[in-house]
């Protein structure tokens, strides 16, 4: 599959954007993807505190934009509330967060994926963010989805450890060559 073309798809003039030209030449983001289709493509469970619950937010904006600011403040822009986001909860808190976001069909493939993802700093270290992750991947293929995709990351090893599988790097001047 080429899913250099398909990122061209999904996002046009992505490398001709202020934000992402601006950039300094040494930030080099990845690109991961993973089959949803493929029965091997979700790991086992990560483990994680048992009393950690999970599932699509539906409350009220303060509680969730608490959460975000925690971990990035700039996020909190991304959160307004027509977006799916996916959480784990300890009781009523939000722990830990991402945004699942529709990146549109490509080739009769449908992709999304979790982006913005965070876990607020006295929860962190432990398995749950990466199970969070996991199970919104379950939700999106649950949903339909053929590929999931991480976009704008320089986490590859942490979110290989569920399964995606990085595809191509790339910083303000474009797609890397493999060998980078």
């Amino acid at each position: 599959m080429d899913y250099q073309a398909m990122f061209m798809a999904m996002h046009p003039h992505f490398f001709e954007s202020p934000g992402i030209r601006n950039l300094p030449e040494t930030a080099v983001a990845t690109e991961l993807v993973m089959d949803l289709h493929d029965p091997e493509a979700l790991k086992e469970p990560v483990p994680c505190p048992a009393h950690i619950t999970f599932g699509v937010y539906e409350g009220e904006l303060a509680p969730l934009h608490e959460a975000i600011s925690q971990v990035e403040e700039a996020w909190v822009q991304y959160f307004k509330g027509k977006e799916k986001v996916f959480c784990a909860f300890d009781g009523d808190k939000i722990v830990a967060f991402c945004g699942v976001g529709d990146m549109g069909c490509v080739d009769g493939k449908r992709i999304a994926g979790p982006g913005c993802v965070g876990t607020i700093p006295a929860y962190r270290k432990s398995g749950i963010g990466l199970e969070m992750v996991r199970r919104a991947t379950m939700y999106l293929r649950d949903d339909g989805v053929d590929i999931g995709w991480i976009h704008y990351t320089c986490l590859t090893s942490w979110y290989s450890k569920i399964g995606y599988k990085p595809v191509f790097s790339w910083n303000c001047r474009g797609i890397l060559p493999q060998d980078a």
